[in-house]
């Protein structure tokens, strides 16, 4: 249970980290969650792919904010 916990809140972070990045794509708190949840889940496929691994809650909010940032990008891409 404390473990999907720590995962909400730094996809949370990583979500507020990725809109700050994104200059202005705040989306809320639910919003932030959503984005960083979706964005900790592609960031940790990503860098495991590529062999990275994640270590520590340092290494996984920047796995999770790499992911939101992935994520927030192709969210624009699709818009336009």
């Amino acid at each position: 249970m404390m473990s999907l916990l720590w995962f909400l809140l730094i996809g949370l972070a990583a979500g507020w980290l990725a809109g700050q990045i994104m200059r202005g794509k705040d989306f809320g708190l639910v919003g932030n969650l959503i984005v960083g949840v979706i964005g900790a889940l592609l960031g940790g496929f990503l860098f495991g792919l590529l062999g990275i691994a994640a270590i520590g809650l340092l290494g996984e909010l920047i796995a999770a904010t790499v992911g939101a940032l992935l994520l927030l990008y192709l969210m624009r891409y699709v818009k336009r």
